[in-house]
């Protein structure tokens, strides 16, 4: 599967070479599928799945349909992108997987506040639709995401 995703990116890699390393272009293409996929499963959740109806979960737990589908569409876009990250863009990376996971997984601790604490403040301080707010959201997020993936997440440990 690594290889076929390679050679895919490789064939429109040369459009991009202008513009971007190979590095950029495999965190970019892949990063972008991961958030288009991202945001097609949020919408199909918040639009068909809960229905822009509040998730009740318990009689004292519940969720802003907007936050379900933010939870629904995460519990799959978080394993393809930690996939995708370790074993396309950032393959260079010499430290151990299970340290990289668990690094992958604080970062998106952080991710999970911002995302959730975004959201808030875009639907309900700024009024923006959800589907708005969560493609706002991910542009923010990315970007933070790309750099601790760099220097923290996958970095390259100096070899002593």
């Amino acid at each position: 599967m690594r290889n076929l995703i390679l050679r895919f990116l490789d064939f429109f890699y040369p459009v991009f070479k202008p513009f971007l390393n190979r590095k950029t272009y495999y965190y970019a293409a892949c990063g972008g599928a991961n958030m288009l996929l991202d945001l097609v499963l949020y919408f199909i959740a918040y639009q068909f799945i809960f229905d822009k109806e509040i998730v009740q979960i318990t009689p004292y737990l519940a969720f802003e349909p907007y936050i379900a589908a933010f939870l629904f569409a995460f519990a799959i876009t978080f394993p393809t992108g930690f996939l995708l990250s370790k074993y396309i863009v950032w393959t260079e990376s010499n430290i151990k997987g299970r340290v990289q996971l668990f690094r992958y997984f604080l970062l998106v601790l952080v991710n999970l506040i911002l995302n959730y604490a975004l959201l808030k403040t875009f639907v309900e301080i700024f009024h923006f639709y959800p589907t708005i707010s969560k493609a706002l959201t991910i542009i923010i997020v990315v970007t933070f995401s790309y750099l601790s993936q760099k220097h923290f997440t996958f970095k390259t440990k100096k070899e002593s």
